[in-house]
C-alpha cells in the first residue's frame, strides 16, 4: 500500500469534499432532547427510549440500544424510518431525524413532519416527549449515555480545554440544513455558496437563537449553544480561513487540526496525543502511519459552522420547538436555490464581513449574534432583508405554501419584533412558566 503523504492527503480532499455540479439536493437534520413528560428534570434512562423506538413502524425496529448507534463517520446505516428519515441517538441522549436528500425542499418538509410524528407518539407511550431547544434548559444530570470509543476519546480531548466539550456532547441540540456545494462557475458557483453560507452563518444564529438557559439558569446568551461551540477546540469548530478556492482552504483546515481520537482494534482507547494534528501525523509524529481512512475518519470530528461533505452542512442553527425546523429549511433553501434572493442576501450580509469582502464574519460578529441575537441593529436589518428576499423566492416556487408559511409566522414573530426564541424562554422563565413547551403527540 502507498504511504500516504502531505500531498496524496490534500488531492483526495481536493476530490471528495465537494461534489460539482448544478444544486439539485437539499436535506434537514433536526435534533431534541427526550424529557419525561411528568417530571422532566429527571434523567431519562436509555431503555426507556428504546422501548419507546420498538414501537416505531417495522422499518425502524432495528433501532440500536444507546452505545450501540454508530457514530458520525462510521460505515454501518442506523435504520429509516417510513418516510425515509434516519434515526440516530447522541451522546447525551438527544435524538436526531435526518431526511433523505429531496430535490423539493417541500418534499423533504413532508418526509420529515411524518417521521416527527411517528417519533413523538413512540415516545409519548413511555410517558416522554420532544424538547426543541439547543442547550438542555432543565437543572437534570447531563450524562454521556454512549460508550463507543469514539466519544469516549472525544470526552478525553475536550477536556483538556474545559468543560465546553463534555457540555456539548449531552447538554446541546442543533437544527441542520444541508445543500449541494454548487458548481464550478455560473450563477450557482461552488465559491459564492461557500461565501455566502458563511456570511449568512451568524444571521442564523441570531435569528433562530433558542438556548437562553443552561442547568435551569439564564446565561447572559441568546445562544449558549454557539458560546458552548466558540470556547470549543478552534482548530475544528472555527470557520477555515478564506481563500479564493474552498477547496483549498478545506483541505489545509483539515491537515492542520489536531487528531481527536485515533482508531484502535481489540478494544483498545482511541485517545490521541495531545496537539497532534493531522500534518504532524502524515509527517512521522505518532504510533504509526496514518491512513486514507483515517483521513475519512478524522473529516467526521471538524466541526466549522458550514462542513463541507460532498454537500454543505450548515450547523449553527439551534434546535428549535416543535416543528421550528420548518422555517430554518425555508430560509435557507430560498436563498441558495433562488439567484435573485441569493443577490438580495449577499448585498444585505455583505456588511456583516471583514473589510477586504473575502473573508468570514470575525469572531465578534458571532459573540454579538450569540449574546444579542437581533437586538441587534446591523443583524437584525441583515435578517429582515434575508427573509424578505427568502419569502419572494418562495412565492416564485410551485408547491411552497407550507414553507412560505412556516417562514412567514416566525418573520413576523421574531424578526420583525426583534425577537427570537430565546426571548420566549426568558419571558417563560420570568413569569414563573416552563420554559420550553411540551410537544405533544399528534
Amino acid at each position: 500500500m502507498t504511504p500516504l503523504t502531505e500531498s496524496t492527503a490534500e488531492d483526495h480532499l481536493l476530490g471528495i469534499c465537494f461534489k460539482i455540479g448544478p444544486p439539485r439536493l437539499i436535506g434537514v437534520e433536526a435534533e431534541w432532547f427526550v424529557h419525561d413528560t411528568r417530571c422532566p428534570e429527571a434523567v431519562v434512562e436509555p431503555h426507556r427510549v428504546t422501548d419507546a423506538l420498538a414501537l416505531l413502524p417495522e422499518a425502524a425496529k432495528a433501532a440500536p440500544a444507546a452505545g450501540a448507534t454508530p457514530p458520525d463517520g462510521e460505515h454501518a446505516d442506523p435504520p429509516l424510518l417510513p418516510a425515509g428519515a434516519r434515526l440516530t441517538r447522541e451522546p447525551g441522549g438527544q435524538v436526531e431525524l435526518s431526511s433523505p436528500p429531496a430535490e423539493d425542499p417541500a418534499d423533504c418538509a413532508e418526509a420529515l413532519l411524518l417521521d416527527q410524528a411517528g417519533l413523538r407518539a413512540a415516545l409519548a407511550t413511555q410517558g416522554l416527549r420532544l424538547t426543541g431547544t439547543g442547550t438542555d434548559p432543565l437543572p437534570r444530570e447531563r450524562r454521556m449515555q454512549l460508550d463507543h470509543p469514539r466519544y469516549l476519546a472525544m470526552e478525553k480531548f475536550f477536556d483538556r480545554a474545559g468543560p465546553w466539550g463534555r457540555i456539548m456532547m449531552t447538554g446541546t441540540a442543533s437544527v441542520q440544513v444541508n445543500v449541494d456545494a454548487g458548481a464550478d462557475t455560473g450563477p450557482h458557483a461552488l465559491a459564492d455558496r461557500w461565501r455566502l453560507t458563511h456570511l449568512l452563518g451568524p444571521v442564523l444564529v441570531a435569528a433562530f437563537a433558542n438556548s437562553p438557559l443552561l442547568d435551569g439558569r439564564p446565561t447572559g446568551y441568546r445562544s449558549t449553544r454557539q458560546l458552548i461551540w466558540s470556547r470549543m477546540d478552534p482548530s475544528r469548530t472555527l470557520a477555515p480561513a478564506a481563500t479564493t478556492d474552498p477547496r483549498e482552504s478545506w483541505a489545509r483546515y483539515v491537515l492542520d487540526a489536531e487528531v481527536l481520537c485515533v482508531r484502535r482494534p481489540d478494544g483498545r482507547p482511541w485517545t490521541a496525543p495531545a496537539g497532534l494534528t493531522f500534518r504532524d501525523w502524515l509527517r512521522g509524529a505518532g504510533e504509526r502511519r496514518p491512513s486514507l481512512a483515517d483521513l475519512d475518519y478524522h473529516r467526521t470530528t471538524l466541526f466549522p459552522p458550514v462542513r463541507p461533505r460532498g454537500h454543505l452542512e450548515l450547523r449553527m442553527i439551534d434546535a428549535q420547538p416543535g416543528d421550528g425546523w420548518l422555517a430554518p429549511l425555508a430560509l435557507v433553501s430560498a436563498l441558495l436555490d433562488d439567484q435573485a434572493a441569493a443577490d438580495t442576501a449577499l448585498a444585505a450580509l455583505e456588511p456583516l464581513g471583514t473589510p477586504d469582502g473575502l473573508r468570514p464574519p470575525r469572531a465578534e460578529l458571532w459573540h454579538r449574534a450569540a449574546t444579542l441575537a437581533l437586538t441587534d441593529p446591523q443583524l437584525r436589518r441583515a435578517a429582515l432583508a434575508c427573509f424578505g428576499a427568502a419569502d419572494q423566492a418562495l412565492a416564485r416556487r410551485p408547491g411552497s405554501h407550507r414553507l412560505r408559511t412556516a417562514l412567514t409566522e416566525f418573520a413576523e414573530r421574531y424578526p420583525a419584533r426583534g425577537r427570537c426564541p430565546a426571548d420566549d424562554q426568558l419571558d417563560a422563565l420570568r413569569a414563573g412558566a416552563d420554559p420550553v413547551s411540551p410537544e405533544a403527540a399528534r
